[in-house]
């Protein structure tokens, strides 16, 4: 049979409309993947740099208790770590039977008593915490910015520091909703370097005056207490024992199995 001249025509391109048609498609299937792949990125990053964090914890800012007082004194401006892996819990060796309408005051006593007699350039602890659960931000420079503290001799670098407001020796009683905004407080600073706050991580001592000589490696629990890295009886005995509880909360705040 013969074909005419546009049927003809159109037989013999077939094959190679066919071929054109092939890799069209392939062209939009790589590109739907190349797009998906792309939008699903960002995600997939922030998860890959940060799979484990939790969310922050309302603070109340310094300024509601350093402004009560009058003017603070003069101070050289913040320093800065690079960011926190571990945080040291301590008390502050005060009366536990307070008003905590009276929180204030008091982190107003021990910032005076820190700056005055200690001659200290501010309050060491970057936080605090009263019989209430409400959180403090203690020393300046920034709550969410990892703030080089003065509150654990020889490891203050890397580190925050929060202290419970009251005395925690044996027998003592800790409030649970005291421990509840420590691993709170814990797990969200914490989560921001991807620290689990059950395993232990490696500091340097700064420092021959604390547990370690300076220089020295120490590996230490990344929820520490305080005579974890110098020799106190801090955060005392009562506060010590529900260390383990605070730290599997902190892990499960940040979504650990």
């Amino acid at each position: 049979m013969r074909i005419s001249g546009p049927a003809a025509v159109l037989v013999c391109c077939l094959p190679g409309l066919a071929a054109v048609a092939a890799l069209v498609w392939c062209a939009y299937m790589v590109d739907r993947s190349v797009t998906a792949s792309r939008t699903a990125h960002p995600l997939a990053a922030a998860r890959a740099t940060a799979p484990h964090t939790a969310p922050r914890p309302p603070v109340v800012p310094r300024a509601a208790w350093l402004g009560q007082g009058g003017t603070p004194r003069k101070q050289p401006p913040p320093r800065y770590d690079d960011k926190v892996v571990a945080v040291f819990v301590h008390h502050t060796d005060s009366p536990n039977t307070y008003r905590c309408a009276d929180t204030p005051r008091i982190i107003r006593d021990l910032y005076a008593g820190q700056t005055g007699t200690r001659a200290w350039d501010d309050i060491g602890y970057n936080f605090l915490v009263d019989r209430c659960g409400t959180i403090y931000e203690g020393r300046a420079g920034g709550v969410d910015r990892p703030v080089t503290g003065a509150h654990t001799l020889g490891f203050n670098h890397r580190t925050t520091g929060i202290a419970a407001i009251g005395t925690f020796t044996a027998g003592a009683e800790v409030p649970r909703v005291m421990t509840e905004a420590i691993a709170a407080l814990a797990a969200w600073k914490l989560g921001l370097s991807g620290t689990d706050p059950r395993a232990d991580v490696r500091l340097i001592s700064s420092n021959s005056h604390s547990r370690f000589a300076a220089g020295t490696p120490a590996t230490l629990p990344a929820l520490a207490g305080h005579n974890d890295g110098y020799m106190t009886t801090c955060p005392g005995a009562a506060l010590t024992a529900r260390l383990p509880e605070i730290r599997d909360l902190a892990a499960r705040l940040q979504g650990r199995p």
